[in-house]
């Protein structure tokens, strides 16, 4: 069955109310059926309860509980690298923009202007830059940390679809990312401007930012934005900045400039929350420093 099959009951199915149903159960606290929805979730795909801070499935008292887990202290060291990998996942792709034109998958592009919401200007920052999309599959630890120091700028949350964001459909499915609902985060740094965006799928309650609490629900229809003159609201890199309930995908754009991704990495490679993402063309990855915050 080709890919574009295999995604088309998604266009069928009423993805804002599963999605909203889902969030709603998230938040149930149901005592002992909590309990046993959680430890078959943990069987089914295999999540590795031994690097949670807390590894007791029996505490969590809720599914968003059991899904934003913190990991143990250590758990996650950075590497020492101009920036570092963001996620637990696996590398959906990566590489040289094309103008204003993201790679998804054979036979699908997007543009930045439409990943970020329409705003041409600031996806003009990023023309013939760089970017990298990464997947967190249910398995994986959910919250997302700073892939470098960072100052915060602006956060816009993007109405659209909730399909699925798994290498199927982003295979199967024209313009994922930039259809789906997304929260977009833009970054100054010393090396530049960075986006990171949170994009949302099929049964991702909501989204949160560690400034701002969660960002959806509501979901209104209609684009939000916030802009940040504090210049005191940074982040360091490795700190928290947001997570996802359940799985869903984040991508990264980064200004024209000699970026050089880890060698290491692959489309549909395993990554880790710290470990080298990049550097400077004469900058190699290198070795792990303290764990992530």
């Amino acid at each position: 069955m080709s890919d574009r099959l295999a995604v088309l009951p998604q266009y069928l199915l009423p993805k804002q109310a599963l999605t909203a149903l889902a969030g709603a159960l998230a938040r149930r606290e149901l005592g002992a059926l909590t309990t046993g929805a959680i430890r078959r979730f943990v069987a089914r795909y295999g999540v590795n309860m031994a690097e949670a801070a807390e590894p007791d499935i029996a505490t969590y008292s809720s599914f968003n509980a059991f899904f934003t887990r913190p990991l143990k202290p250590g758990a996650r060291p950075l590497a020492d690298a101009r920036l570092i990998c963001p996620v637990d996942g696996a590398i959906s792709q990566f590489g040289a923009i094309d103008g204003d034109q993201v790679f998804q998958a054979k036979g699908h592009r997007y543009s930045t202007t439409a990943l970020v919401g329409g705003d041409a200007t600031l996806a003009a920052r990023f023309a013939n830059g760089h970017f990298a999309t990464l997947y967190l599959s249910p398995r994986d630890y959910h919250r997302i940390h700073m892939p470098c120091d960072g100052r915060l700028v602006r956060m816009i949350h993007v109405p659209g679809a909730l399909f699925s964001v798994n290498p199927t459909t982003a295979r199967g499915v024209p313009g994922l990312f930039a259809r789906n609902e997304r929260v977009v985060c833009l970054f100054e740094s010393e090396a530049g401007p960075f986006v990171l965006v949170l994009v949302g799928a099929t049964i991702v309650g909501s989204m949160a930012t560690v400034w701002h609490g969660v960002v959806n629900p509501p979901r209104p229809g209609r684009l939000r934005e916030w802009s940040y003159s504090d210049p005191n609201l940074s982040l360091r890199q490795g700190e928290e900045m947001g997570r996802f309930l359940l799985g869903s995908t984040v991508v990264l754009l980064f200004p024209a400039g000699p970026l050089r991704f880890n060698p290491a990495w692959v489309p549909g490679g395993a990554i880790r929350l710290g470990e080298a993402m990049a550097g400077l063309h004469d900058q190699p990855p290198h070795s792990a420093r303290g764990p992530a915050g």
